[in-house]
């Protein structure tokens, strides 16, 4: 038995045994499709087909959205949405393709929306049925998020909304988007309000989506203008004025926050037959016992041994600092621990994937599907990725600001 087992409730202790049996029974299986290695870089209708059905299988068996209120469409439980991520990472499943909707979309909704909007909106965001993406980020206001230019104006009982927001993942999938808007010129911080908003409906009525092409050849960035789009006021999260609070919310959970309450992106190697479980340290071992460097196997050197220990080591320092966030009396302060999460899960994951693109060698020059690439060129892909987590969420040098300035309480940088 597990140290978390052993700290299970007796409700946690019954739903961790029929997540297991659950899970036993309805692993979707090997995809018929090819599956990205995340869901922000998804592309192809068919694997966006078969996610949702995943995600929507996993909801109505209650997996999803466990600790939601029933009139929301969430579960009822306590606490027991880590029990099914741990059970999910166990069997290996796919990631939640409702990524944005579910770990930022949902608890903002959920804080700040009225009721009626709740219960609209949350039980399909949860099911996987309604696809939510993030319009935060603008071409002037990426790290200096309150930079906000895209304008709502009040009209009746309606907002008029104008502007342009970049890098706005799986907004061409997207049916919903949450939307911070600078409905006063006057007041930076208080001249925020934040809404949510019908997209894909609006597409051709006053919504423009256009795919930002990355380097990997992926299209899962978008950039969506806005040209009159009427929202209704009832699509208003919170008070005119309070976007920058909910904004919070969102980047707090974004940032690692609601790490126990968020479906799990499971665990499953992305492709079939694919030779890496991309983002464990552990799995460079195998990779470099077959791999060649320098007319010798990687695994022979060294260097690139200690370089692997050295990963192991930090990932599970890593895995074993998310525990404390059960216990009061090691966190002297409440968000020490889930803003860490971002900032060093994502610069873990960087490493590995640099590690592994060194391991391969001249191999690491093959792209994704070539049949000489080794791992299928998965690793190359991750690296390249890489880049983009570490800056989402605000870079990770601002990441680094908020934990000196608010859990550290050191003096602000000039």
């Amino acid at each position: 038995m597990s140290d978390a087992e052993e700290k299970d409730t007796t409700e946690q202790a019954e739903f961790r045994v029929y997540c297991r049996e659950w899970l036993k029974e309805n692993h979707p299986g090997t995809p018929p499709v090819l599956i990205p290695q995340g869901a922000l870089e998804l592309s192809d209708p068919d694997a966006l087909a078969w996610l949702q059905n995943w995600q929507k299988s996993a909801y109505n068996a209650d997996l999803v959205g466990c600790d939601y209120s029933v009139e929301c469409g969430g579960g009822g439980k306590t606490n027991c949405q880590t029990i099914a991520n741990q059970e999910m990472q166990r069997a290996k499943t796919p990631f939640m393709l409702n990524i944005i909707g579910l770990g930022m979309a949902a608890p903002t909704v959920y804080f700040h929306g009225q009721d009626e909007i709740k219960k609209d909106l949350l039980p399909k965001l949860l099911s996987g049925e309604d696809i939510w993406c993030q319009g935060f980020s603008e071409p002037g206001a990426g790290s200096d998020l309150a930079n906000q230019q895209t304008f709502a104006e009040k009209k009746g009982n309606s907002w008029v909304i104008n502007g342009h927001k970049v890098w706005t993942s799986l907004a061409h999938f997207a049916n919903w988007m949450i939307l911070l808007c600078r409905t006063d010129k006057s007041d930076k911080y208080n001249g925020l309000s934040y809404f949510v908003v019908p997209i894909q409906t609006a597409i051709g009525n006053g919504v423009t989506v256009r795919p930002l092409i990355k380097m990997t050849g992926e299209t899962g960035f978008n950039e969506v203008i806005f040209e009159d789009l009427v929202v209704e006021d009832k699509y208003r999260l919170d008070e005119v004025g309070a976007g920058w609070k909910v904004a919070m919310t969102t980047l707090a959970h974004e940032r690692g926050a609601g790490l126990l309450t968020t479906p799990s992106s499971g665990g499953m190697v992305t492709q079939q037959e694919k030779g890496a479980n991309i983002g464990v340290a552990t799995s460079l071992i195998d990779l470099a016992k077959n791999s060649y460097r320098n007319g010798s196997i990687a695994s022979e050197d060294p260097v690139i041994r200690d370089a692997i220990m050295q990963l192991v080591i930090r990932q599970e320092g890593f895995r074993q600092n998310q525990r404390r966030i059960g216990v009061k009396a090691l966190n002297d302060h409440p968000m020490r621990v889930p803003l860490q999460f971002k900032l060093v899960a994502t610069e873990i994951g960087q490493d590995i994937a640099q590690l592994a693109y060194e391991i391969e060698g001249a191999g690491a020059s093959l792209y994704v599907n070539d049949e000489n690439a080794p791992a299928g060129g998965e690793w190359p892909l991750a690296y390249m990725n890489s880049f983009g987590i570490t800056i989402a969420a605000g870079a990770n040098e601002v990441q680094r600001n908020i934990l000196g300035e608010r859990v550290l309480n050191m003096p602000k940088s000039k």
